[in-house]
């Protein structure tokens, strides 16, 4: 499969061409692929940035995430904007000009209110730029002849350690790989305890070995940079710095396990950085560290395509990424087996996140004792965090494992803190009574997200934004998910608008286990940890918004009825409730 037949691209190009993704271009791709019509169908349903029904030509989605929200010195942007130019949130416009709507973060969190105009980025948002935006779409001004500056993505990368302080050159792992061997390589990969990055902790050498061993027509690496945990960006910067040491880790790995081909999934919301990552790989076949005959081995071929995501979280855990590269909806599978015997094409596949591979790439240079020289005996090595939030300097940091929230929060200038949540919405939420806590697998694990908030934000609100992203981000699979996280947040609905009782808090408590316990996947096992991190730690937010009542319905019945009321347009006062009968 090479990078432009496949079909998310092929249905990314439909998009920007038409605006759209119509029924016909749904048969034509199917016949062009040789697909099912229903499996294209389905998969231009389930991708958040693909569309049945025109956008604008000028298609904005806000951020709103916690941190890279449409939120400015207490102004509400998104609507801003939509006001400004006469168009309803989640619409678009009757000329066809613009359509604005909200999506889930979009990896800005370094860099306060942020959008995607046309998939591109544009960051550092505030009242006044929006007045300036809403001029240019009403003025028709193409994107190129807007301020270059607004475009412009800064890596703030505040603290440099074991990975971002080293320097390499293209090849240097390589050759260090080549003289150890394929053995000698994977030893060292083992005995250096490197572990994923991504948030899980699987041991990388054994995941290796386990793919080395098993049987199949052929290999697959994966390079998982679907960066989609809110509050989550130290990829981006992994990407735009050091795509030479991600691709060389890659085939690293492709030469321990035997592998020929290789994938990098970049998430849609990273598309700006495709062309980057293509000059790279085109860079390194001219080398000769990809391609046929890498560095003169005559047995040794590897190379890399690039594949882009459609805007869906669920596609970062690696049963679901493998489904999408397959040009199918991102559904996680039922394991076992697990990927590393049946992966991609239902060969046996390594998928590493971007931080691992690079950390294998050093590992391989420099060398077991190296790594393992920092951090924990359980936790070896480094760790870089996305930092945002209330703090001085958002930005990435790098610290070795062992160190505690509270050094952290130091470095960074977090005063006041009230709160913590290490490891997005999927992580853990702490509190000031944790933050001697260490960052480590064996204490406090995380994928990177490290989100603060002081004693200003309502920490009841974050834990409901929370719950909303878990519900629009279930993939709808399992009822205990797709069912459950819709309740949980219908619970905190409730309570946030002061009509939750006791009794809903218990609730919230049963359908959380709930979910947790019967889910199919990763994200129905964590969807529910922010509302039992905050149950525990924080149950005088939820109870200083209860009712004093030990009951309260889920809705009132009256205002169930207004809908009919529209539709037989009778809405006199016998067609009302008398008060108290709802």
């Amino acid at each position: 499969m090479t990078e432009h037949l496949h079909l998310l691209h092929i249905l990314h190009e439909l998009q920007q061409k038409h605006r759209y993704i119509s029924e016909k271009s749904i048969c034509e791709v199917a016949a062009q692929l040789s697909l099912p019509v229903s499996q294209v169908r389905a998969v231009v349903a389930f991708y958040a940035f693909f569309y049945s029904t025109p956008c604008g030509r000028y298609h904005i989605l806000f951020s709103n995430c916690t941190s890279c929200g449409y939120r400015a010195g207490g102004t509400d942007l998104l609507r801003l904007l939509s006001q400004k130019l006469s168009v309803n949130i989640g619409q678009t416009r009757k000329d066809e000009q613009v359509s604005i709507d909200e999506t889930s973060c979009i990896g800005m969190c370094d860099h306060g209110p942020s959008l995607l105009i046309n998939g591109v980025p544009l960051v550092h948002l505030d009242a006044e730029k929006i007045e300036q935006i809403a001029a240019l779409i009403e003025a028709d001004k193409p994107l190129n002849e807007w301020p270059p500056a607004w475009f412009h993505v800064k890596d703030h990368i505040y603290k440099r350690g074991l990975l971002l302080d080293s320097s390499l050159s293209a090849g240097d792992g390589l050759r260090a790989m080549l003289t150890r061997g394929r053995e000698g390589t994977l030893t060292e990969i083992i005995q250096s305890k490197l572990r994923g990055r991504g948030g899980a902790g699987f041991s990388t050498g054994l995941k290796w070995r386990l793919c080395q061993q098993a049987a199949g027509e052929a290999h697959y690496v994966v390079c998982n940079a679907d960066e989609g945990e809110p509050g989550t960006f130290k990829d981006r910067m992994l990407l735009q710095q050091h795509a030479d040491a991600l691709c060389e880790g890659m085939t690293i790995c492709a030469y321990v396990i035997g592998a020929y081909q290789g994938f990098i999934y970049l998430r849609g919301e990273y598309r700006y950085l495709l062309p980057h990552l293509q000059a790279t790989l085109m860079h390194r076949r001219k080398l000769g560290l990809l391609g046929t005959a890498i560095l003169g081995q005559t047995e040794f071929d590897f190379d890399i395509d690039i594949v882009v995501g459609a805007g869906a979280y669920i596609c970062g855990e690696e049963s679901a990424l493998i489904e999408s590269l397959e040009g199918k909806p991102g559904i996680p599978r039922s394991r076992p087996p697990f990927p590393v015997a049946h992966g991609y094409l239902g060969q046996p596949t390594v998928v590493n996140n971007v931080e691992t591979l690079i950390a294998a790439t050093h590992i391989t240079c420099k060398g077991s004792a190296w790594f393992t020289a920092l951090g924990t005996p359980a936790s070896t090595g480094s760790k870089l965090l996305s930092i945002s939030g209330d703090c001085a300097a958002p930005g990435i940091y790098e610290y070795p494992f062992g160190i505690t929230i509270q050094q952290i929060l130091d470095e960074c200038g977090a005063v006041n803190v009230q709160a913590v949540q290490v490891g997005g919405p999927a992580g853990t939420l702490l509190d000031q009574t944790a933050f001697n806590r260490q960052l480590a697998f064996e204490d406090v694990g995380t994928g990177g997200s490290f989100m603060i908030f002081n004693q200003e934000r309502d920490i009841l609100t974050i834990i409901h934004q929370f719950a909303a992203f878990f519900a629009h981000e279930s993939c709808g699979f399992c009822t205990p998910c797709r069912v459950g996280t819709i309740l949980l947040k219908q619970g905190l609905d409730k309570i946030m608008i002061g009509q939750g009782a006791r009794n809903d808090m218990a609730e919230l408590q049963r359908v959380s286990e709930l979910v947790r316990r019967y889910s199919h996947c990763g994200l129905g096992h964590t969807a529910a940890n922010p509302i039992l991190d905050g149950l525990q730690y924080f149950s005088q937010a939820f109870e200083q918004r209860l009712t004093p009542y030990d009951f309260t319905a889920r809705f009132k019945l009256d205002a169930a009825l207004q809908e009919a009321r529209q539709l037989t347009r009778h809405d006199g006062k016998e067609a009302h409730l008398e008060q108290g009968q709802d």
